[in-house]
């Protein structure tokens, strides 16, 4: 019994799940956890554990071998996979892409085979066929051909079109050049030429052509910039930062061209945000992570030129593994076309074998006796009435509308040049019309029921500004005077004093800068000090004036914040940092730098100060920050009831900490850290266990609050969905007070909204699935199931849900564990048998509470989901598509997004991120309209139905999100066809 319970459950009885916690990593996928086995003998364990022991260990990371500068090592055979009986080929792509879906030899077999899945056209194939049997063909057999052939030319010519584009596509970016060492040189190559293992170089504003090492740059310390914005979304630079060893000694052409550096890495995978390997060169191993790796997609900017090596080319690179497999979506209307024609066929088979029946007898009674009809042809009635069956089917062969399908494709078509002709939908500022990617499935977007949205950068702007912070108990932001004297009157605080302020900021409390000046409370000195030096921003002078570039806006406007309250970040290298402290210079040697995650949601710098001190300071979410404070922290609750406030506020949030350390306990602490840095597998793993170490007995400064503005126009955007019956999903990694109050910002919650939590959803599933069981049995499956609504009728409801709930109600708990020794035994047949019963209980009940789930939540008018990973954004989206049978949108701006958009009947994307999620992320099929701007046309909606002859589109400005509904126009064409 207790076998059979732990294999429903991963977690334990009284496991909670924690709203502040998401639940595993973005873009990660855990293994289910393994199964568990029956005690055994503690012998058998004893064997098992020394066998395990003296087992080689295996090596599981890093298993890709990059020789630089050594083709002919990738070709060795033990690099070679079978690709199709004794054709081989190497493990390691070519750096050509292919995103087309037919070349010259499968055009033809390929596109035909996926037009006669229409049934329609494989009627008329059936029927062709049947015309060249004389015995029963009643016409000839062109007068069927002819009309096949014009409508498989008009679609092939079609899809054929379309495929030219995207191989256009494709042969421009696979003919762009770089540089390539070759014989010595560098020469002009092009990126279809280019192997793993060749030195490229680059220069500024050009493409990465493959995920390469950086070697060396322009730089000082050869850093990189480079803009990720194909990748996920964002248009500030990200930095990159070679190895102290590559930068020193491969600057020059020929050094470059005799490196012969070995790497060992991890295999090919879709992690943007991690890399693990391992540098061997001259007699030494250096550890290489994603700060090193410049990845396809990424463009070159502010730095002169940068040379790398490949390590991933081609469909081996990360971005072309999260294109993932392009799926072959059919749209609403195509499912309807070919059930009717279905249905059409059915009938006319009755029919015809009614007819067939009736000739057979009248044959036999009547036919045989009649001298001036026969024939001359001995044949049984039975006979003839088989051969007249097909003949009847040839005849009335017009039941079956063959032009349905070319006259829906030339109203697609059409539609999508409406799209783009609209004037109201053009961007003059930018010089951007409204644009249809694709012809195939723009009706879906008149049929939406559900629409699936991202939340910062869609509903939000996704341009930050510091607004309030706590220090040492005490919130600053409000406007005051010196005096600390509340005032209505709004008067910015004067930065004249600063002469590196940005004179874009501003800001309100005038006793904060009172408090900074006076130096009366260290902790706000000390506040804004390591906000100045806990990041990883890179800084550049142009024309005199510093320019901040930051990996996220969140870290640049912190460290913006702290530019203008006097703590100026100035430059850094690899091994130091210069920051004007109130208009004094000072330089701190960086000792280590504990990088940020989505699983440490936090980042710390540890650093020597000029007397010689070593201290560490931490920035994170308030939740990893507060498990690793020192007991004696006495501002931690009103630190606590500030970060509340700032919640309530809809601002983001960040703690603040430090610690001093002893010479002896870092030095100790190094070791550990040095040795886990060139760990070749489990790397991360063994760097967290270490930074948790260090990261203890902190010492809590405050907290900063950021705000991030709404999109113009996105509560009247909401308010016209409504009014369509049209339901409104946020799916967002925010923390549920954020995203609450975002939710009334929006106005997707009001007052009178009675709103829903996940303990209350769990109990309400807990309660029907109880029901359930009881009203089961053995004649459970002959009672139809009775469709209970989970509210009493009435009301406005919304559902506030995070991710571990989500994985709590859905019975998708996952959790991360030790791996430890795993003991595999062999079972009897009956054990084998009780294990599937098992699980295929397991699969029932999961498939039951997830199918009430999602009743339950389309019973609320609104559904926000925080706290959610990128793979439970698409779980979500999928189970509602599985048990509602709804067209669905998702609108999103980023790689995170994919996941969604991919399962998504339609989706839309932001103009900046379409070349990349068409071309690389494999979801052109999925990406319909682009909008520029909110300058779109309103329709009026009455009873939740579009007007005929309008377009009813919504829009947020500069990140838009766009509804287009063609109502009774495109239904009146469907249906005088049928």
């Amino acid at each position: 019994m207790s076998t059979e319970r732990d294999s429903e459950t991963t977690f334990d009885e009284d496991y909670q799940p924690n709203d502040e916690v998401v639940p595993y990593s973005d873009d990660e996928t855990e293994d289910e956890l393994d199964d568990q086995e029956p005690a055994v003998e503690p012998e058998q364990n004893r064997v098992n554990k020394e066998a395990e022991e003296n087992r080689e260990p295996v090596r599981k990371e890093c298993t890709w071998q990059v020789k630089a500068n050594d083709r002919k090592y990738h070709e060795q055979t033990h690099f070679m996979n079978t690709k199709f009986f004794c054709i081989k080929e190497s493990k390691y792509a070519n750096n050509a892409i292919k995103t087309y879906k037919y070349n010259a030899f499968t055009f033809l077999p390929m596109n035909l085979f996926e037009q006669f899945k229409r049934a329609a056209n494989f009627y008329f194939l059936v029927l062709l066929v049947l015309q060249t049997i004389p015995q029963i063909s009643t016409l000839a057999w062109y007068t069927t051909l002819f009309p096949l052939l014009l409508v498989l030319g008009i679609t092939a010519i079609k899809d054929l079109v379309d495929d030219v584009a995207r191989h256009k596509m494709d042969r421009e970016i696979n003919n762009r050049t770089c540089e390539v060492i070759k014989d010595g040189r560098f020469k002009v190559a092009k990126w279809k030429d280019i192997q793993v293992g060749d030195v490229i170089r680059l220069r500024k504003n050009d493409f990465v052509p493959a995920d390469i090492l950086l070697l060396s740059s322009s730089e000082p310390n050869s850093l990189c910039y480079v803009e990720t914005a194909e990748l996920d979304g964002e248009t500030n630079l990200k930095f990159k930062m070679s190895l102290e060893i590559t930068d020193q000694y491969l600057q020059r052409e020929d050094a470059l061209a005799a490196f012969d550096g070995f790497i060992e890495c991890e295999e090919p995978n879709n992690r943007l945000d991690k890399f693990t390997g391992i540098l061997s060169w001259r007699k030494g191993r250096f550890p290489l992570d994603a700060d090193k790796i410049l990845l396809r997609g990424c463009v070159i900017r502010n730095t002169d030129f940068c040379h790398g090596l490949v390590i991933f080319a081609g469909a081996d690179t990360k971005i072309m593994k999260n294109s993932g497999k392009t799926r072959f979506k059919r749209t609403k209307i195509d499912y309807l076309m070919n059930y009717m024609v279905y249905t059409i066929i059915v009938v006319l088979i009755l029919l015809s074998a009614g007819l067939a029946i009736g000739h057979a007898y009248w044959e036999a009674q009547v036919g045989n006796y009649s001298w001036y009809l026969y024939d001359g042809e001995d044949a049984t009635p039975s006979l003839r009435g088989f051969f007249n069956f097909w003949g009847y089917i040839i005849v009335l062969n017009t039941m079956v509308p063959i032009s349905l399908y070319v006259s829906v494709e030339v109203i697609r078509l059409g539609q999508s040049h409406f799209i783009n002709w609209d004037l109201q939908m053009y961007y003059a500022e930018k010089d951007t019309p409204a644009k249809a990617r694709t012809t195939t499935l723009n009706e879906q977007l008149g049929q939406i029921h559900y629409i699936f949205s991202d939340k910062t950068g869609t509903l939000t702007q996704n341009i930050m500004t510091f607004k309030k912070c706590c220090i040492n108990g005490q919130i600053y932001g409000d406007h005051r005077d010196a005096s600390q004297h509340n005032h209505n009157k709004i008067e910015q605080v004067d930065f004249s004093w600063n002469t590196y302020a940005d004179g874009k900021f501003a800001f309100y409390d005038h006793y904060l800068i009172e408090q900074i000046q006076s130096g009366k409370e260290p902790e706000v000195r000390q506040f804004f000090f390591l906000l100045a030096v806990c990041h990883t921003v890179m800084v550049d002078r142009i024309d005199g004036h510093l320019n901040y570039q930051a990996a996220s806006p969140d870290e640049g406007a912190l460290v913006n914040a702290a530019r203008n309250f006097g703590f100026v970040f100035l430059a850094r290298t690899q091994n130091t940092i210069t920051i004007s402290e109130l208009g004094t210079e000072r330089t701190y040697n960086v000792l280590a730098i504990l990088d940020f995650n989505s699983d440490r949601k936090r980042m710390s710098i540890i650093v020597r100060t000029p007397e010689g001190n070593i201290k560490l300071y931490c920035k994170g979410a308030d939740t990893v920050i507060y498990e690793r404070l020192h007991q004696m922290n006495p501002t931690k609750q009103e630190t606590q009831d500030a970060l509340d406030v700032f919640a309530n506020e809809t601002l983001r949030t960040l703690c603040l900490c430090y610690k001093e350390i002893e010479e002896k306990d870092f030095a100790e602490w190094n070791k550990k850290f040095m040795a886990a840095s060139v760990s070749s597998t489990h790397r991360d793993e063994a760097l967290d266990k270490v930074y948790e170490e260090i990261e203890k007995d902190l010492i809590l400064l405050g907290a900063t609050a950021i705000e991030d503005k709404l999109q113009d126009g996105v509560p009247e955007t909401i308010s016209k969905l409504a009014k369509a019956d049209i339901k409104i999903w946020v799916l967002t990694g925010d923390k549920k007070e954020t995203a609450e109050n975002i939710g009334f910002a929006c106005e997707l919650l009001t007052e009178d909204t009675t709103i829903c939590y996940g303990e209350d959803i769990n109990s309400l599933l807990h309660s029907r699935m109880e029901n359930q069981r009881n009203r089961g049995g053995v004649y459970a499956k002959f009672v139809p199931p009775v469709q209970e609504p989970f509210f009493p009728s009435g009301g406005n409801r919304a559902l506030i849900i995070t991710g571990s709930w989500l994985n709590e109600i859905l019975l998708e708990k996952k959790t991360k564990r030790s791996r430890i020794l795993k003991l595999k035994f062999p079972r009897t047949e009956e054990e084998r048998r009780m294990r599937t019963q098992s699980k295929r209980r397991l699969e029932a009940k999961k498939e039951q509470r997830q199918k009430n789930f999602v009743d339950l939540a389309c019973e609320c008018s609104a559904v926000i989901c925080c706290r959610v990973t990128p793979k439970q954004k698409a779980m979500v989206v999928d189970l509602v598509k599985k048990y509602k049978k709804a067209i669905t949108l998702a609108i999103g701006d980023g790689a995170n997004d994919v996941n969604m958009i991919k399962i998504s009947s339609s989706s839309l994307m932001y103009t900046k991120n379409i070349p990349t999620l068409s071309s690389s992320a494999g979801v052109s099929c999925m990406t319909y309209v682009t909008l520029p701007s909110l300058s779109v046309r309103m329709s009026v909606v009455t009873g939740g139905l579009i007007h005929p002859h309008s377009v009813f589109a919504c829009a947020c400005r500069t990140r838009r999100m766009v509804l287009l509904a063609w109502n009774e126009i495109y239904l009146s064409s469907i249906t005088s066809q049928l």
